[in-house]
């Protein structure tokens, strides 16, 4: 995709509904958001637009997003406890992301804007989840403007000091994605390995 004649032909309104839809409807999981993010900054560097204006409007429509993939979920999660369990669908499993939201909720939802498909289900799996809107409300807030922030500004001064760094957007984007999945992974495995170990040695105290 050519991001840079995109972000031009749509304008600073079409950058604003691109990161709203992104960030927590259902089908923007398939919409570009970091790489987005950084063209936009590497062209306000280069005067297309103004930096400042882009920051703002993206702050609010990745919190706004955010909001309505919350509220979603939250109209629809008590439905789904109603559900039979189906091949799609298994009561456990949002019981336990309920759980998981209750325990690990905030870091959640701060790290998930940095993991495409993940940030557009995080708010609505937390909508359904029941987490509590008031501190949902405070992780959106904290985490859509250090997302914004970070992707924009990282790609207006890149823009500034490296030639041609359009060529060398998506390698970019790559990278950052791997460094933020980096250490949930790590923490997933490690929380994977204590419970095997802990069965592991519930099996070895039954035979003893």
């Amino acid at each position: 995709m050519d991001l840079k004649s995109l972000i031009l032909s749509i304008g600073l309104l079409g950058v604003f509904g691109i990161v709203f839809a992104e960030s927590g409807l259902f089908f923007g999981f398939f919409l570009p958001g970091d790489s987005l993010l950084l063209t936009a900054g590497l062209l306000a560097s280069r005067g297309f637009f103004d930096i400042k204006i882009l920051i703002l409007g993206c702050c609010i429509g990745a919190i706004a997003g955010d909001s309505v993939g919350y509220w979603f979920g939250n109209k629809t999660g008590p439905k789904l406890f109603k559900r039979p369990n189906s091949l799609l669908f298994k009561k456990e499993n949002l019981l336990k992301a309920k759980a998981f939201y209750e325990k690990h909720g905030g870091k959640t939802i701060i790290l998930a804007r940095f993991m495409p498909f993940i940030r557009t289900f995080a708010p609505i799996v937390a909508g359904a989840g029941e987490m509590h809107y008031n501190r949902f409300l405070f992780f959106n807030v904290f985490g859509g403007i250090f997302w914004v922030l970070s992707m924009t500004l990282l790609g207006y001064f890149l823009g500034e000091v490296i030639p041609d760094i359009d060529k060398y957007i998506l390698f970019i984007v790559a990278g950052i994605i791997f460094l933020s999945v980096l250490p949930t992974a790590i923490h997933l495995w490690r929380d994977q390995r204590e419970e095997i170990l802990a069965k592991a040695k519930e099996v070895l105290n039954k035979l003893s």
